[in-house]
């Protein structure tokens, strides 16, 4: 999870957040018309069941009046589209995905050519986890580890890391987010005794995405739901500061083991881009460690207890 300081401890001159900026809003219009039309000619009338037309194909694929009717728009504006004259919008897109047959990887490519974020309203939502990710969560028996997508939304997670944060099955869907976990949830101020700088952090993640991702409904919820319950995000909020999610220190005051003061690396997918792999550890031979070691232990048994129930004895005597 986000350490209080380190995104923000970046230079303002860095190019790493401008650079993203520029991949997300710049669109490559060539580059997506020649894009579309490949996809095009990849396509048959039987393929998409459309009636074949009584006249001779001279190129193979669709023809694009065909594209348009299936995606209602204009063969005009399909054309302009396909030609690099014209910027498609989100929902246009989003149904040129749909009748093209885009897999993931192709749906991705087409919206950071169109200057677009990759998923037409919830990118958090739709995008499959990484599986290599989830393997290693199972394996991550004493390391707390978290999936975080788009917008700090809490994908998945290890026992451990239920048991060091919270209990995110307890989280509805729409609130298992580690932004609105921050600003909302008071227990987390007494988790974290550097709470102020940590939220703060986690506002400009979030002010990060929202230049990323201008159009999605998902962001947007968010943003307005967490102005209205929270003012110390619409504080936060009005500053625009703005930050990269990368690696840091995080100290925890937990109820049940005391102090620990753990690091926090991100690892990152280019399969699956927005998706972000937190793990935390504690340095070798440090008390943290201990501390690390007993809150796994006492997870492991609550989790068995739970899985075997109480021992009630014989009833049948």
């Amino acid at each position: 999870m986000p350490a209080p300081g380190s995104a923000l401890n970046q230079p303002q001159g860095s190019s790493r957040p401008a650079e993203a900026l520029a991949r997300a809003t710049i669109p490559r219009l060539n580059e997506l018309g020649a894009f579309l039309k490949a996809r095009r000619a990849e396509l048959t009338p039987q393929m998409v069941e459309l009636p074949e037309h009584p006249t001779v194909r001279r190129v193979p694929g669709l023809r694009r009046e065909e594209v348009a009717q299936m995606a209602s728009i204009s063969t005009d504006y399909y054309t302009r589209v396909e030609q690099g004259r014209r910027l498609a919008s989100v929902p246009v897109l989003a149904t040129l995905a749909q009748v093209f047959r885009l897999d993931d990887y192709q749906r991705v490519y087409m919206f950071e050519l169109a200057g677009k974020y990759r998923c037409d309203a919830d990118p958090g939502r739709l995008v499959r986890i990484n599986p290599r990710w989830q393997r290693l969560l199972d394996q991550f028996a004493d390391t707390p580890a978290i999936v975080l997508g788009p917008f700090a939304d809490i994908l998945v997670w290890n026992q451990l890391a239920a048991a060091l944060i919270t209990d995110f099955d307890q989280l509805s869907t729409d609130h298992r987010n580690y932004v609105h976990l921050m600003l909302t949830d008071r227990a987390m101020r007494r988790l974290f005794p550097e709470w102020n700088a940590l939220a703060r952090a986690a506002v400009s993640y979030l002010r990060m995405d929202f230049a990323t991702y201008p159009d999605s409904r998902r962001l947007l919820q968010l943003v307005d739901e967490l102005t209205t319950n929270s003012p110390e995000f619409r504080r936060m909020w009005k500053s625009h500061a703005v930050a990269s999610l990368d690696d840091g220190t995080k100290t925890f005051a937990h109820p049940v083991v005391g102090e620990l003061t753990l690091d926090w690396d991100v690892l990152t997918s280019a399969a699956y881009p927005g998706q972000r792999l937190v793990v935390l550890s504690a340095q070798p031979g440090s008390s943290s460690a201990a501390a690390l070691r007993l809150l796994a232990t006492q997870s492991r048994h609550r989790s068995s207890e739970e899985s075997t129930g109480p021992d009630t004895g014989d009833r049948s005597k």
